[in-house]
Parts: C-alpha cells; structure tokens; sequence
C-alpha cells in the first residue's frame, strides 16, 4: 500500500510544499520564492517574509496537490516544518498543515528544518547507509551530524557564529552583487583566480567539528577597504573565487574529518549551499581519494522544498512519532526536537 505524505515548508522566504510517496518518491515539489521581495534589502526581512507566504501558501498546496494528482483522500498525512527557522514564518505553515491535517482527518507531523534537509538524502539516495555522515549547511544554519539511523542523531559540530550560507550572503552584499549571494558568488568564481587572496581557513586546522566564519568575513572586507583606501584595483571575480575557496575547503576538511573519525562509509551533503558547484566538486574529489561514498541531492532538494519535509515526515509516521492540533513553532530548536 503506497503512503503519500504532504510536506509543507516556511520555514524562510520559500512558500513551499511536495507531496512524496513512500518517502522516495516526488510526486511534486512546488516552490514560490521570495528572493526578488527580499533582494532591495540585501537580506531576508520576517515580516516580509511571513507576510507573503500568507499570500502564497493556498496557491502553492493546491499546485502541489493537482501536480501530484491526488485528492484529499489519497493523503496519509501532512508533514511540517515546525521547527527552527524564522518565528512568523514557521507559524504560516504550521497554521496551514493544521487546517488541512484537520479537514483531512489524517496525522499531522511536526518535522525539524534541518531534518528536513538531512531527509533530501534520502530521496536522492533510498538506499543510503546507516550510519554515516551529514554535512548541511545553509544561510541559516551549518552544522555535521552523525546519522546512526533514522530520528537518531548526533550533531558533532556547527556554527559557533555565521553560517556558511550566510557568510556568503553578507560579502556578495558589501561587493554589491544582489541577494542571495551564494549562487552569485558561485556563478562569478567561474572567472576567477581562487588564489589571488590569502583570505583564512576559520578553525580548519581545529580538530573541533565546529565552525566560525564571522572572521572571514571580516577579512574580506578589511582587505576590500584597504585595496580601496590605497587606491588598489581588484577583481571581483577574484574575491568571490577566493571566498568560495575558503569556505568550501573548511567545509570539506570537516565533513571528511568527521567521517575518518566517526569510521563510516558515506558522506551526505544538503542545505542550500550543498548546490554550490565548487563544494560539490571538492568534496567528491577528495572523499574518492580517501574511500569515501558521496551522496548530494539534486540542487532543487537541496534548497527549502516540501518534499524533504514530506520525506522526513514519512519516515516518523511509520514510527508512530505524530504530532496533536497543539503542534508549536519555535525558532530555534535542538535536532532531536520531536525525531
């Protein structure tokens, strides 16, 4: 008997929602994105971002609803993303799961954001081994988790400060390339040197699994200020190459080092920044020369989508772990919360 799951994503500026079934397979996974709203700000606004997924949200269920071709009678259950993210954000979907888990008669279930992400694995790869490594890194979060199973996790290390994600955001702004920076960032690497600038590794010599990128940050703009105060040309295409670079490699280094040390086969990436193309290529690289199996989703599983929600969301609900009508937002939330 196939189980088709609703997953529903608000967690940021994508109104979001999928429905899968089995937990492998996408049905659909409809996305309406706010970048172009939050752009002119140079960053996510929460009140904007709230406000509109207000406005999007029955266009976007419906639209996944009729691309799945399924009816409210065909749904098993409706998965949110209940926790961490931005508050107002994270309450427009949850409001909306509740009314259709409601009318629908079918379980409602509160899925973590990060697990979300974690569960594009899954989708990408159904046979992925337990337990193994997961890199997810994003403009809101950067963290490696140990998978034993599933809903059994371990975080081993995260962000003792900026994200990954949004490290890129913040200097793609002050080099006035537009919102959201890490596709921008990617794109203009392509024509440049990731060596012209020296910009720091942050802790990539630490055998912490934490990361810290505040202080790349500010060696960047240091540097640009300086090159501009002396009168200095520079490439931008250069120092987004070089930005790339620093951060990737201490992404990679980690995620690698946390496998060799956690003594698994497999490392997953996902979040956001998982589509970027010089990460992606780095880290298949260097886990061929030390043995180890990658798993990266599809860029459109890497971003906030449903279908990573509707995934995460089967996969409690054949564990019997459902949410009740009293189902709470929070904002920021530890990973076990509710696995």
């Amino acid at each position: 008997m196939t189980v088709r799951v609703l997953g529903i994503e608000t967690s940021c500026d994508e109104t979001a929602a999928g429905v899968v079934a089995d937990g492998r397979l996408v049905l659909s996974n409809i996305v309406s994105s706010q970048a172009s709203f939050h752009e002119r700000f140079g960053g996510v606004v929460p009140e904007v971002a709230a406000r509109k997924h207000v406005e999007m949200i029955t266009l976007v269920l419906r639209e996944a609803l009729d691309s799945a071709k399924v009816g409210p009678g065909d749904l098993d259950a409706v998965a949110v993303s209940a926790w961490h993210g931005l508050f107002g954000a994270l309450i427009m979907g949850v409001a909306a799961a509740k009314a259709l888990a409601l009318a629908y008669r079918v379980p409602l279930i509160g899925v973590h954001h990060v697990e979300g992400h974690m569960y594009a694995n899954v989708i990408a790869e159904p046979d992925i081994d337990f337990p193994h490594v997961c890199l997810t890194a994003s403009g809101g979060h950067t963290m490696i988790v140990y998978v034993r199973n599933h809903g059994d996790y371990q975080v081993l290390g995260e962000t003792r400060d900026d994200a990954a994600g949004e490290s890129f955001d913040k200097i793609a702004k002050f080099l006035g390339l537009g919102f959201p920076g890490g596709p921008l960032i990617d794109r203009l690497s392509k024509a440049g040197d990731s060596r012209a600038f020296a910009f720091p590794r942050p802790m990539i010599r630490d055998e912490s699994l934490d990361f810290s990128f505040s202080g790349l940050k500010t060696a960047v703009t240091n540097t640009l200020k300086q090159y501009l105060a002396e009168g200095q040309q520079f490439s931008t295409a250069d120092v987004a190459a070089s930005v790339q670079e620093a951060i990737v490699e201490v992404l990679v280094k980690k995620a690698v080092f946390a496998a060799r040390r956690r003594g698994v086969s497999t490392i997953a990436v996902t979040g956001g920044v998982a589509a970027n193309t010089r990460l992606r290529h780095l880290i298949r690289e260097v886990a061929e020369m030390e043995g180890f199996r990658v798993v990266i989703p599809p860029n459109a599983l890497c971003t906030d989508n449903g279908a990573m929600i509707a995934a995460a969301g089967f996969h409690k609900l054949i564990r019997g772990k459902t949410s009740g009508l009293d189902l709470a937002p929070l904002a920021s939330a530890p990973l076990s919360e509710g696995s």
